[in-house]
Protein backbone atom coordinates (compact mmCIF):
# COMPACT_ATOMS: atom_id res chain seq x y z
CA UNK A 1 0.00 0.00 0.00
CA UNK A 2 2.71 2.44 0.86
CA UNK A 3 4.36 1.71 -2.38
CA UNK A 4 1.01 1.88 -4.26
CA UNK A 5 0.84 5.88 -2.09
CA UNK A 6 4.42 6.73 -2.96
CA UNK A 7 4.40 5.78 -6.68
CA UNK A 8 0.47 7.77 -6.90
CA UNK A 9 2.34 11.03 -5.08
CA UNK A 10 5.22 10.59 -8.03
CA UNK A 11 3.00 10.52 -10.27
CA UNK A 12 1.27 13.12 -9.35
CA UNK A 13 3.88 15.40 -8.89
CA UNK A 14 5.32 14.36 -12.01
CA UNK A 15 2.05 15.13 -13.90
CA UNK A 16 1.28 18.70 -11.87
CA UNK A 17 4.51 19.72 -10.97
CA UNK A 18 4.81 23.43 -10.31
CA UNK A 19 5.35 26.19 -13.41
CA UNK A 20 9.19 26.99 -13.59
CA UNK A 21 10.13 30.55 -13.69
CA UNK A 22 11.57 31.06 -17.14
CA UNK A 23 14.83 34.25 -17.24
CA UNK A 24 15.32 34.95 -20.12
CA UNK A 25 19.19 36.27 -20.63
CA UNK A 26 19.53 39.56 -22.80
CA UNK A 27 21.76 38.96 -26.05
CA UNK A 28 22.45 41.17 -28.75
CA UNK A 29 22.65 40.60 -32.58
CA UNK A 30 21.23 40.84 -35.56
CA UNK A 31 18.10 39.27 -34.86
CA UNK A 32 17.45 41.07 -31.56
CA UNK A 33 17.72 43.89 -33.51
CA UNK A 34 15.33 43.50 -36.04
CA UNK A 35 12.75 41.90 -32.81
CA UNK A 36 13.56 45.11 -31.14
CA UNK A 37 12.80 47.08 -34.19
CA UNK A 38 9.83 45.57 -34.84
CA UNK A 39 8.82 46.03 -31.67
CA UNK A 40 9.07 49.93 -31.41
CA UNK A 41 7.10 50.44 -34.92
CA UNK A 42 4.39 48.11 -33.61
CA UNK A 43 4.20 50.00 -30.45
CA UNK A 44 4.38 52.86 -32.08
CA UNK A 45 1.46 52.53 -34.66
CA UNK A 46 -1.03 51.10 -31.73
CA UNK A 47 0.04 54.07 -28.79
CA UNK A 48 0.84 57.14 -31.60
CA UNK A 49 -2.09 56.39 -34.44
CA UNK A 50 -5.21 57.10 -31.84
CA UNK A 51 -3.91 60.89 -31.19
CA UNK A 52 -3.60 61.62 -34.99
CA UNK A 53 -6.06 64.03 -36.17
CA UNK A 54 -7.40 63.73 -40.06
CA UNK A 55 -9.71 66.49 -41.38
CA UNK A 56 -10.74 67.90 -37.74
CA UNK A 57 -11.44 64.67 -36.43
CA UNK A 58 -9.51 61.49 -35.09
CA UNK A 59 -7.86 59.48 -38.17
CA UNK A 60 -8.90 56.17 -36.60
CA UNK A 61 -11.61 55.69 -34.71
CA UNK A 62 -14.11 52.59 -34.12
CA UNK A 63 -17.65 54.71 -33.13
CA UNK A 64 -19.52 52.19 -31.84
CA UNK A 65 -22.43 54.72 -31.08
CA UNK A 66 -22.96 56.17 -34.13
CA UNK A 67 -22.04 52.71 -36.20
CA UNK A 68 -19.12 54.19 -37.73
CA UNK A 69 -15.57 53.12 -38.54
CA UNK A 70 -13.09 56.21 -39.38
CA UNK A 71 -9.75 55.06 -41.09
CA UNK A 72 -8.19 58.14 -41.93
CA UNK A 73 -10.56 59.48 -44.71
CA UNK A 74 -12.45 56.22 -45.04
CA UNK A 75 -15.82 55.62 -43.75
CA UNK A 76 -16.99 52.14 -42.85
CA UNK A 77 -20.97 52.08 -41.82
CA UNK A 78 -22.75 48.56 -40.62
CA UNK A 79 -23.47 47.90 -44.31
CA UNK A 80 -19.58 47.60 -44.81
CA UNK A 81 -19.07 44.80 -42.68
CA UNK A 82 -18.33 42.22 -45.24
CA UNK A 83 -15.33 44.46 -45.81
CA UNK A 84 -13.82 43.22 -42.12
CA UNK A 85 -15.12 39.70 -42.98
CA UNK A 86 -12.78 40.34 -46.05
CA UNK A 87 -9.97 41.39 -44.09
CA UNK A 88 -9.76 38.55 -41.37
CA UNK A 89 -9.83 36.00 -44.41
CA UNK A 90 -6.64 37.65 -46.13
CA UNK A 91 -5.06 38.12 -42.89
CA UNK A 92 -5.86 34.20 -42.00
CA UNK A 93 -4.40 33.03 -45.50
CA UNK A 94 -1.55 35.28 -44.64
CA UNK A 95 -0.78 33.30 -41.52
CA UNK A 96 -0.78 30.33 -43.76
CA UNK A 97 0.64 31.29 -46.55
CA UNK A 98 3.95 32.74 -44.43
CA UNK A 99 4.04 29.91 -41.84
CA UNK A 100 4.47 27.60 -44.57
CA UNK A 101 7.05 29.80 -45.87
CA UNK A 102 9.18 30.51 -42.67
CA UNK A 103 7.43 28.82 -39.84
CA UNK A 104 6.59 31.31 -36.97
CA UNK A 105 7.90 34.18 -38.10
CA UNK A 106 4.13 35.79 -37.04
CA UNK A 107 5.05 34.38 -33.26
CA UNK A 108 8.54 36.09 -33.01
CA UNK A 109 8.23 39.22 -34.35
CA UNK A 110 4.64 40.64 -34.43
CA UNK A 111 2.56 39.08 -31.96
CA UNK A 112 0.83 41.25 -29.52
CA UNK A 113 2.01 38.40 -26.77
CA UNK A 114 5.82 38.64 -27.85
CA UNK A 115 5.89 42.57 -28.29
CA UNK A 116 4.35 43.47 -25.17
CA UNK A 117 6.16 40.51 -23.06
CA UNK A 118 9.52 42.30 -24.64
CA UNK A 119 8.41 45.81 -22.68
CA UNK A 120 7.55 43.66 -19.52
CA UNK A 121 10.74 41.85 -19.86
CA UNK A 122 12.87 45.30 -20.13
CA UNK A 123 11.47 47.16 -17.08
CA UNK A 124 12.29 44.20 -15.26
CA UNK A 125 15.74 44.38 -16.50
CA UNK A 126 15.86 47.73 -15.96
CA UNK A 127 14.51 47.60 -11.97
CA UNK A 128 15.95 43.89 -10.46
CA UNK A 129 19.02 43.62 -13.11
CA UNK A 130 20.41 40.97 -15.14
CA UNK A 131 19.16 37.52 -15.51
CA UNK A 132 21.65 35.95 -12.46
CA UNK A 133 20.38 39.36 -10.27
CA UNK A 134 16.85 38.34 -11.16
CA UNK A 135 17.34 34.99 -10.07
CA UNK A 136 19.61 36.03 -7.19
CA UNK A 137 16.45 38.60 -6.50
CA UNK A 138 13.79 35.59 -5.98
CA UNK A 139 15.99 33.35 -4.37
CA UNK A 140 16.73 35.72 -1.26
CA UNK A 141 14.72 36.64 1.65
CA UNK A 142 12.09 39.73 1.64
CA UNK A 143 14.20 42.69 2.49
CA UNK A 144 13.25 46.41 2.19
CA UNK A 145 16.12 46.12 -0.81
CA UNK A 146 13.92 43.34 -2.70
CA UNK A 147 10.58 45.06 -1.65
CA UNK A 148 12.04 48.33 -3.34
CA UNK A 149 13.34 46.18 -6.37
CA UNK A 150 9.83 44.25 -6.75
CA UNK A 151 7.83 47.24 -5.70
CA UNK A 152 9.47 49.52 -8.79
CA UNK A 153 8.86 47.00 -11.72
CA UNK A 154 4.98 46.13 -10.11
CA UNK A 155 4.89 50.25 -10.92
CA UNK A 156 6.31 50.29 -14.05
CA UNK A 157 4.28 47.03 -14.86
CA UNK A 158 0.92 48.61 -13.89
CA UNK A 159 1.38 52.27 -15.07
CA UNK A 160 2.39 50.79 -18.27
CA UNK A 161 -0.44 48.61 -18.64
CA UNK A 162 -3.01 50.97 -17.53
CA UNK A 163 -1.56 53.25 -20.18
CA UNK A 164 -2.66 50.13 -22.35
CA UNK A 165 -5.56 49.99 -21.49
CA UNK A 166 -6.03 53.72 -22.15
CA UNK A 167 -4.97 53.95 -25.31
CA UNK A 168 -7.06 50.62 -26.40
CA UNK A 169 -10.45 52.72 -25.28
CA UNK A 170 -8.98 55.33 -26.95
CA UNK A 171 -9.69 53.65 -30.43
CA UNK A 172 -13.21 53.48 -29.65
CA UNK A 173 -13.86 56.70 -27.39
CA UNK A 174 -12.05 59.82 -28.98
CA UNK A 175 -9.13 59.72 -26.88
CA UNK A 176 -8.80 63.34 -26.04
CA UNK A 177 -11.90 63.58 -25.12
CA UNK A 178 -11.33 60.30 -23.17
CA UNK A 179 -7.88 62.24 -20.99
CA UNK A 180 -9.97 64.45 -20.41
CA UNK A 181 -12.60 62.54 -18.76
CA UNK A 182 -9.90 60.77 -17.30
CA UNK A 183 -8.19 63.98 -15.75
CA UNK A 184 -11.97 64.55 -14.48
CA UNK A 185 -12.65 61.61 -12.84
CA UNK A 186 -15.53 61.51 -15.06
CA UNK A 187 -15.26 58.44 -16.92
CA UNK A 188 -17.66 56.59 -17.64
CA UNK A 189 -18.69 52.70 -16.30
CA UNK A 190 -18.14 51.17 -19.59
CA UNK A 191 -14.62 53.16 -20.24
CA UNK A 192 -13.44 52.41 -17.04
CA UNK A 193 -14.30 48.51 -17.22
CA UNK A 194 -12.37 48.79 -20.83
CA UNK A 195 -9.69 50.37 -19.71
CA UNK A 196 -9.48 47.93 -16.16
CA UNK A 197 -9.87 44.75 -18.34
CA UNK A 198 -7.64 45.29 -21.50
CA UNK A 199 -4.78 46.46 -18.70
CA UNK A 200 -5.20 43.57 -16.57
CA UNK A 201 -5.38 41.42 -19.55
CA UNK A 202 -2.01 43.31 -20.61
CA UNK A 203 -0.57 42.69 -17.36
CA UNK A 204 -1.48 39.34 -16.82
CA UNK A 205 -0.73 37.99 -20.40
CA UNK A 206 2.46 39.77 -20.54
CA UNK A 207 4.14 40.50 -16.87
CA UNK A 208 2.46 37.36 -15.19
CA UNK A 209 1.80 34.17 -17.52
CA UNK A 210 4.52 34.86 -20.55
CA UNK A 211 5.40 32.21 -21.71
CA UNK A 212 2.53 29.90 -20.78
CA UNK A 213 0.59 32.16 -23.10
CA UNK A 214 2.26 30.72 -26.11
CA UNK A 215 3.07 27.42 -24.54
CA UNK A 216 -0.33 26.26 -23.52
CA UNK A 217 -2.95 28.95 -24.24
CA UNK A 218 -2.19 29.92 -28.13
CA UNK A 219 -3.96 27.50 -30.48
CA UNK A 220 -1.51 28.41 -33.17
CA UNK A 221 0.87 26.70 -31.45
CA UNK A 222 -0.75 23.14 -31.89
CA UNK A 223 -1.77 23.53 -35.56
CA UNK A 224 1.02 24.96 -36.85
CA UNK A 225 2.65 21.48 -37.77
CA UNK A 226 0.16 20.65 -40.06
CA UNK A 227 1.40 24.15 -42.34
CA UNK A 228 5.12 22.94 -42.16
CA UNK A 229 7.11 20.42 -44.83
CA UNK A 230 10.28 19.69 -45.36
CA UNK A 231 10.97 22.68 -47.27
CA UNK A 232 9.80 25.39 -44.60
CA UNK A 233 12.36 27.39 -43.10
CA UNK A 234 12.61 26.88 -39.17
CA UNK A 235 15.25 28.12 -36.64
CA UNK A 236 17.28 24.25 -35.84
CA UNK A 237 20.42 23.10 -34.26
CA UNK A 238 22.67 21.06 -36.84
CA UNK A 239 22.89 17.76 -35.29
CA UNK A 240 25.21 16.74 -37.24
CA UNK A 241 27.95 19.52 -36.86
CA UNK A 242 27.15 20.07 -33.13
CA UNK A 243 27.53 16.47 -31.35
CA UNK A 244 28.87 15.31 -29.88
CA UNK A 245 29.19 18.22 -27.66
CA UNK A 246 31.32 19.08 -24.99
CA UNK A 247 33.48 21.65 -23.06
CA UNK A 248 36.96 22.36 -24.42
CA UNK A 249 39.59 25.27 -24.42
CA UNK A 250 39.81 28.24 -26.65
CA UNK A 251 42.01 27.29 -29.51
CA UNK A 252 42.01 23.26 -28.71
CA UNK A 253 41.42 20.82 -31.81
CA UNK A 254 38.42 19.66 -30.64
CA UNK A 255 37.85 17.18 -33.45
CA UNK A 256 41.13 14.86 -32.20
CA UNK A 257 38.88 15.21 -29.18
CA UNK A 258 35.92 13.27 -30.93
CA UNK A 259 33.66 16.86 -30.01
CA UNK A 260 30.99 18.74 -32.38
CA UNK A 261 31.15 22.18 -32.61
CA UNK A 262 28.97 22.68 -29.76
CA UNK A 263 30.55 23.96 -26.55
CA UNK A 264 27.84 22.76 -24.32
CA UNK A 265 27.50 26.87 -23.00
CA UNK A 266 23.43 26.65 -22.83
CA UNK A 267 23.88 30.14 -23.82
CA UNK A 268 21.05 29.02 -26.65
CA UNK A 269 18.78 27.77 -23.62
CA UNK A 270 19.32 30.64 -21.21
CA UNK A 271 18.38 33.58 -23.68
CA UNK A 272 14.65 31.19 -25.02
CA UNK A 273 12.22 33.19 -24.08
CA UNK A 274 10.22 30.04 -23.43
CA UNK A 275 12.76 28.01 -22.16
CA UNK A 276 13.36 25.18 -24.49
CA UNK A 277 16.57 23.60 -25.61
CA UNK A 278 16.38 24.21 -29.34
CA UNK A 279 19.08 21.67 -29.63
CA UNK A 280 16.35 18.77 -28.65
CA UNK A 281 14.68 19.43 -32.42
CA UNK A 282 12.04 21.29 -33.58
CA UNK A 283 9.32 21.72 -30.67
CA UNK A 284 5.54 23.43 -30.93
CA UNK A 285 7.11 25.81 -27.80
CA UNK A 286 9.34 27.75 -30.07
CA UNK A 287 7.85 30.90 -31.10
CA UNK A 288 11.05 31.70 -33.64
CA UNK A 289 12.53 34.98 -32.10
CA UNK A 290 16.13 33.73 -33.30
CA UNK A 291 17.73 34.64 -30.11
CA UNK A 292 19.29 31.27 -29.68
CA UNK A 293 20.47 32.26 -32.78
CA UNK A 294 22.51 35.21 -32.05
CA UNK A 295 23.79 33.66 -28.60
CA UNK A 296 25.07 30.86 -30.55
CA UNK A 297 26.41 33.01 -33.28
CA UNK A 298 28.30 34.95 -30.59
CA UNK A 299 29.67 31.91 -29.00
CA UNK A 300 30.77 30.66 -32.52
CA UNK A 301 32.94 33.88 -33.34
CA UNK A 302 34.62 33.57 -29.23
CA UNK A 303 35.58 30.06 -30.45
CA UNK A 304 36.46 31.03 -34.47
CA UNK A 305 34.15 28.34 -35.29
CA UNK A 306 31.91 29.39 -38.79
CA UNK A 307 28.65 30.41 -37.60
CA UNK A 308 25.17 28.48 -38.34
CA UNK A 309 25.37 25.70 -35.75
CA UNK A 310 21.98 27.26 -34.99
CA UNK A 311 20.44 28.52 -37.90
CA UNK A 312 17.46 29.35 -40.05
CA UNK A 313 16.73 26.22 -42.27
CA UNK A 314 14.90 23.70 -44.10
CA UNK A 315 14.93 19.78 -43.05
CA UNK A 316 15.78 19.36 -46.53
CA UNK A 317 18.86 21.55 -46.00
CA UNK A 318 20.23 19.65 -42.92
CA UNK A 319 19.79 16.60 -45.05
CA UNK A 320 21.77 17.78 -47.78
CA UNK A 321 18.74 18.09 -49.94
CA UNK A 322 18.04 20.67 -52.15
CA UNK A 323 15.22 22.93 -50.77
CA UNK A 324 12.19 24.00 -52.93
CA UNK A 325 10.78 27.27 -51.83
CA UNK A 326 8.05 27.14 -54.44
CA UNK A 327 5.90 24.36 -54.09
CA UNK A 328 2.23 23.49 -54.25
CA UNK A 329 1.10 24.95 -51.53
CA UNK A 330 3.11 27.88 -51.50
CA UNK A 331 0.99 28.54 -55.31
CA UNK A 332 -2.18 27.73 -53.72
CA UNK A 333 -1.81 30.21 -50.96
CA UNK A 334 0.26 33.05 -52.98
CA UNK A 335 -2.59 32.73 -55.94
CA UNK A 336 -5.58 32.98 -53.20
CA UNK A 337 -4.08 35.81 -51.70
CA UNK A 338 -3.03 38.12 -54.14
CA UNK A 339 -6.60 37.11 -55.18
CA UNK A 340 -8.14 38.44 -51.90
CA UNK A 341 -5.69 41.37 -52.19
CA UNK A 342 -6.51 42.29 -55.38
CA UNK A 343 -10.67 41.79 -54.97
CA UNK A 344 -10.51 43.43 -51.42
CA UNK A 345 -8.86 46.88 -53.43
CA UNK A 346 -11.73 47.30 -56.29
CA UNK A 347 -14.18 46.60 -54.18
CA UNK A 348 -13.35 48.97 -51.61
CA UNK A 349 -12.06 51.80 -54.75
CA UNK A 350 -16.20 50.74 -56.11
CA UNK A 351 -17.90 50.98 -52.94
CA UNK A 352 -20.34 53.24 -53.49
CA UNK A 353 -20.53 56.57 -51.32
CA UNK A 354 -24.22 56.37 -50.64
CA UNK A 355 -27.04 54.11 -49.24
CA UNK A 356 -30.25 53.86 -49.16
CA UNK A 357 -32.76 51.99 -46.71
CA UNK A 358 -36.66 52.21 -46.48
CA UNK A 359 -38.75 51.70 -43.56
CA UNK A 360 -42.24 52.10 -43.97
CA UNK A 361 -44.73 53.81 -41.06
CA UNK A 362 -45.48 51.21 -38.34
CA UNK A 363 -47.62 53.48 -37.25
CA UNK A 364 -50.46 52.70 -40.10
CA UNK A 365 -49.98 50.53 -43.04
CA UNK A 366 -52.22 52.50 -45.15
CA UNK A 367 -54.42 56.08 -44.98
CA UNK A 368 -57.42 56.42 -47.67
CA UNK A 369 -57.40 60.07 -48.27
CA UNK A 370 -60.78 61.93 -49.70
CA UNK A 371 -60.19 62.01 -53.16
CA UNK A 372 -60.21 58.17 -52.84
CA UNK A 373 -56.25 57.47 -53.05
CA UNK A 374 -54.55 55.71 -50.83
CA UNK A 375 -51.06 57.11 -48.88
CA UNK A 376 -48.04 55.34 -47.59
CA UNK A 377 -45.67 57.13 -45.09
CA UNK A 378 -41.53 55.86 -45.08
CA UNK A 379 -38.90 56.86 -43.35
CA UNK A 380 -35.71 56.53 -46.18
CA UNK A 381 -32.65 56.59 -44.26
CA UNK A 382 -29.56 58.13 -46.97
CA UNK A 383 -26.26 57.64 -45.93
CA UNK A 384 -23.67 60.02 -46.93
CA UNK A 385 -20.47 58.06 -47.19
CA UNK A 386 -18.92 60.47 -48.74
CA UNK A 387 -16.17 63.30 -47.52
CA UNK A 388 -18.64 66.21 -48.38
CA UNK A 389 -22.20 67.08 -47.94
CA UNK A 390 -24.88 66.75 -50.83
CA UNK A 391 -28.51 67.31 -51.47
CA UNK A 392 -30.25 64.61 -52.74
CA UNK A 393 -33.71 63.95 -55.00
CA UNK A 394 -36.21 61.73 -54.04
CA UNK A 395 -37.45 59.47 -57.22
CA UNK A 396 -39.84 57.02 -57.50
CA UNK A 397 -38.99 54.44 -60.85
CA UNK A 398 -43.10 52.61 -61.11
CA UNK A 399 -45.99 54.09 -62.50
CA UNK A 400 -49.10 53.98 -60.83
CA UNK A 401 -47.61 56.03 -57.71
CA UNK A 402 -46.68 59.14 -57.01
CA UNK A 403 -44.31 61.45 -54.48
CA UNK A 404 -45.96 63.94 -52.10
CA UNK A 405 -44.04 66.61 -53.00
CA UNK A 406 -43.09 65.58 -56.30
CA UNK A 407 -38.97 64.82 -56.39
CA UNK A 408 -38.05 66.18 -52.42
CA UNK A 409 -35.12 67.22 -51.91
CA UNK A 410 -32.60 66.78 -48.54
CA UNK A 411 -29.40 68.21 -47.46
CA UNK A 412 -27.57 65.45 -45.79
CA UNK A 413 -24.04 66.30 -44.52
CA UNK A 414 -20.96 64.35 -44.97
CA UNK A 415 -20.35 60.95 -43.43
CA UNK A 416 -24.12 61.44 -41.51
CA UNK A 417 -27.28 59.18 -41.43
CA UNK A 418 -30.21 61.37 -42.98
CA UNK A 419 -33.95 60.47 -41.84
CA UNK A 420 -36.06 61.59 -44.37
CA UNK A 421 -40.02 61.13 -44.27
CA UNK A 422 -42.01 61.04 -47.45
CA UNK A 423 -45.21 60.20 -48.76
CA UNK A 424 -46.34 58.05 -51.52
CA UNK A 425 -49.57 57.71 -53.16
CA UNK A 426 -51.52 55.45 -55.59
CA UNK A 427 -54.59 57.28 -57.36
CA UNK A 428 -57.99 55.83 -56.42
CA UNK A 429 -58.32 54.75 -61.20
CA UNK A 430 -55.07 53.08 -60.22
CA UNK A 431 -56.30 50.97 -57.48
CA UNK A 432 -55.93 46.97 -58.12
CA UNK A 433 -57.05 43.91 -56.53
CA UNK A 434 -53.71 43.22 -54.56
CA UNK A 435 -53.49 44.10 -51.25
CA UNK A 436 -49.51 44.92 -51.46
CA UNK A 437 -47.82 46.54 -54.13
CA UNK A 438 -44.23 46.93 -55.19
CA UNK A 439 -42.29 50.20 -56.02
CA UNK A 440 -38.78 51.11 -55.87
CA UNK A 441 -37.08 54.68 -54.54
CA UNK A 442 -34.37 55.94 -55.46
CA UNK A 443 -32.37 58.86 -54.49
CA UNK A 444 -29.82 61.13 -56.69
CA UNK A 445 -26.92 63.78 -55.85
CA UNK A 446 -28.09 66.79 -57.78
CA UNK A 447 -24.53 67.99 -57.49
CA UNK A 448 -23.24 65.01 -58.44
CA UNK A 449 -25.96 62.44 -60.78
CA UNK A 450 -23.79 59.73 -60.48
CA UNK A 451 -24.15 59.47 -57.03
CA UNK A 452 -27.31 57.47 -56.72
CA UNK A 453 -29.09 54.70 -54.42
CA UNK A 454 -32.08 52.84 -54.46
CA UNK A 455 -34.35 50.27 -52.64
CA UNK A 456 -37.42 48.72 -52.91
CA UNK A 457 -40.17 48.59 -50.58
CA UNK A 458 -43.94 47.15 -50.05
CA UNK A 459 -46.81 49.37 -50.96
CA UNK A 460 -49.78 48.79 -48.76
CA UNK A 461 -54.13 49.34 -49.47
CA UNK A 462 -56.93 47.59 -49.28
CA UNK A 463 -58.03 44.57 -50.85
CA UNK A 464 -61.09 45.24 -53.18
Amino acid sequence: MTDTIKSGAQADESYYAAHQKVYPRDIAGRFATLRISAAWLLLGLFYGLPWLRWNGRQAILFDLPARKFHLFGLTLWPQDFIFLTWLLVIAALSLFFFTAVAGRLWCGYACPQTVWTEVFLWMERVTEGDRTRRMKLDAAPWSLHKLGRKGAKQLLWVSFALWTGFTFVGFFTPITLLGELALTGALGPWESFWIFFYGLATYGNAGFLREQVCKYMCPYARFQSAMFDRNTLIITYDLERGEPRGGRRKGSDARSAGLGDCVDCTLCVQVCPTGIDIRAGLQYECIACAACIDACDSVMDRMHYPRGLVRYATQNNLDRQSTRIIRPRIIVYGVLLLALCAGFVIALGRRAPVALDVLHDRNALYRPLDDGAIENVYLLKIMNKDAIPHRFRVELGDAGYRLDPIAPQFDVPAGEVFNAPVRVRRAALEQRHDAVGRLRLRIVATDAPSLQAQADARFFAPRD
